[in-house]
């Protein structure tokens, strides 16, 4: 993992001021440093420069970027940020065409590809990724990003010149770039945040290459088209094959994602999707007579504060314990204090570029610090409820018959603390109606399907479009801002395109939820585990963490420098304050209620402070 930067202008004529824009190249570096600690390079030629900071995974020895090679008289340069997992096939494939390799990291891979195929190669790709080409002698640079979006890419375009990074901080260390946020930004945070419209970068125009995109800047034209798109096909296998192919599948995708020059972790939750994924990891390594590491994260006197309620029934501390003797790991329990917790908010902001998942993203980018002590490689369980359908949505008739975000769809609680006259002034309805509207416009559906399992389609892709990638968003900062690469096995797009075509009463086999992926998972983990009750992602229950946080919000708005005192109501704000805590209430997903209200605030306050940004409404 690394984290990439660089401009293009067909009229740059950069190589004349050689020493300025390597400075400026340097400078992107810098920013992003945290993406990649091991190593840094740039490349630069009259219409384009390069930037790449290295996280040393693969061929520690010879896989610094940017990478620079000739085919046919004509001269290529690649920065990359991912992991290609199919690398070692493909690699033959091509020594089979002539081609000939001076590294063994999967970087020279995708450029030999290209060279010889152009990007249609990208489809042969099995990872996540990236990536900038440079073709020099046709002054042509593609930007393509990974199927599922886990490898991030922001670009803009300045004063006749494109910018991109892995991210935002990257593209604003060019200097010039403006910091602002208009009334669709104010809608993206507010309306749909932690959310994000795909393709938008939330500041002003700044925009992201979307998953499964490609774009090529030719001279002065600018080409966009995906080469992936999620497809519907009639599902013809019986339940025991599908069964059979799934956990196939699941299997296959794990052990691609073992793929490493260095030692690898996993996150185990004790839930069954992590648990899943710590399983096979284990008994791979147990094969080369290793010892796995495993994770798992809690906080600070949860074992007297936690409160069981309907979306989070039980503690994982039992079930991780099962697991990690059943899997015979070296397991670590990591704990996070309310101080930590708190101080870690405004680290995430920088981490995210954004106002992020509050608490819940605060929280991860704390435990991955501690990870990264370890490990500098880890495998987790995430995606697996988006594409299996393992949260409440997927099951409660009110997603079904709400026309909204099933995981946001309470306007009000977003609108609790705003001014009146920005509520009415931003339309946020309406702005998180045309986001909804235009992603289920986009669905694939099949015409054989009922009205149901249409229904049941359109959520999967919302989850898969909007809360999946959210969630894939937290853990690539949260990871990478310490150093640490995250792998999302779940995510592999094989699994992704088969599961999601199988009918409902399959994927919820028996009439349990996730009921194909626990069938697809037999002898794999211990019947106590692979039944459990979904828990989410742990949150504190510390009533002193919530103070904290109310004391915080406090000092904020009777700040007469806070810059969000312009969009907040002090009598509102002091009024919900007061109010008794609502946990059971959640406004984004299953984790943000009431008191993750306070803590998003602070964000947006720190954000809009610390990023100097001019708000234009």
């Amino acid at each position: 993992m690394c984290g990439i930067a660089g401009f293009y202008n067909i009229n740059g004529g950069y190589s004349s001021e050689s020493p300025h824009w390597i400075s400026i190249l340097n400078d992107m570096n810098r920013t992003q440093f945290h993406r990649g600690p091991d190593g840094n390079g740039t490349y630069l030629c009259d219409c384009c420069g390069l930037a790449h900071v290295r996280l040393a995974i693969i061929d520690l020895v010879n896989g610094s970027q940017p990478l620079v090679k000739s085919h046919g008289g004509l001269k290529y340069a690649i920065s990359y940020n991912g992991e290609i997992y199919n690398m070692k096939e493909l690699r033959s494939a091509l020594k089979a065409e002539g081609a000939t390799f001076d590294t063994a990291s999967d970087t020279e891979v995708i450029l030999e590809g290209y060279m010889r195929h152009g990007s249609d190669f990208i489809k042969c790709l099995n990872g996540i990724f990236a990536a900038a080409i440079l073709d020099e002698n046709h002054n042509r640079l593609i930007l393509f990003r990974d199927r599922l979006g886990v490898k991030p890419l922001f670009y803009t375009h300045y004063e006749n010149t494109l910018v991109f990074a892995s991210e935002i901080k990257g593209i604003f260390a060019y200097p010039g770039i403006p910091h602002i946020i208009d009334r669709d930004g104010l809608c993206e945070v507010f309306a749909l945040g932690p959310a994000r419209t795909h393709g938008r970068g939330v500041f002003k125009n700044i925009f992201e290459v979307m998953p499964g995109q490609c774009i090529t800047f030719e001279n002065e034209r600018c080409d966009k088209h995906f080469y992936w798109k999620l497809e519907s096909h009639e599902h013809t296998d019986s339940l025991e094959t599908t069964i059979e192919k799934t956990s196939w599948l699941i299997k296959d995708a794990i052990k691609m994602q073992m793929l490493s020059d260095i030692p690898i972790s996993t996150f185990l939750s004790g839930g069954v999707d992590s648990s899943i994924v710590t399983s096979i990891c284990a008994e791979e390594l147990h094969k080369q007579g290793l010892q796995l590491n495993t994770f798992s994260f809690d906080f600070t006197g949860n074992d007297r504060y936690f409160k069981a309620n309907s979306f989070q029934p039980s503690r994982d501390r039992p079930y991780v314990e099962e697991m990690a003797d059943y899997t015979g790991t070296r397991h670590r329990f990591l704990e996070c204090t309310s101080r930590q917790h708190a101080d870690y908010l405004y680290k995430a902001v920088r981490a995210r570029d954004l106002p992020c998942m509050a608490d819940v993203e605060s929280s991860m980018l704390y435990f991955c610090s501690e990870v990264k002590n370890y490990n500098k490689v880890t495998l987790t369980g995430e995606c697996a409820d988006e594409i299996f359908g393992g949260y409440p949505w997927f099951h409660n008739e009110n997603a079904f018959s709400t026309d909204a975000f099933p995981w946001s769809y309470d306007m009000s609680a977003r609108q609790i603390l705003l001014y009146d006259e920005l509520i009415n002034s931003l339309n946020m309805e309406e702005y998180a109606d045309n986001a909804y509207r235009q992603t289920i416009a986009e669905t694939p559906v099949l015409q054989s399907d009922s009205a149901k399992e249409r229904r049941r389609r359109e959520i999967s892709y919302l989850n898969i479009r909007w809360f999946m990638a959210t969630l894939l968003d937290r853990m690539d900062r949260t990871s990478m801002y310490n150093g640490l690469e995250a792998r999302v096995p779940f995510a592999d797009h094989r699994i992704v395109e088969y599961v999601f075509n199988v009918p409902w009463d399959m994927k919820c086999a028996g009439g349990v939820t996730k009921g194909l992926l626990r069938h697809a998972a037999a002898g794999l983990l211990p019947d106590n585990v692979l039944w459990r009750k979904k828990s989410p992602y742990p949150k504190t229950y510390d009533p002193y963490y919530e103070k904290m946080l109310a004391g915080k919000l406090r000092e904020v708005v009777s700040d007469t420098a806070s810059p969000i005192r312009t969009l907040l109501d002090i009598a509102k704000v002091n009024r919900f304050i007061e109010a008794p805590s609502d946990y059971g209430r959640p406004w984004y997903g299953q984790l943000m209620a009431g008191p993750q209200m306070l803590a998003y605030m602070l964000q947006v306050n720190y954000w809009l402070s610390e990023y100097n940004i001019s708000i234009e409404y």
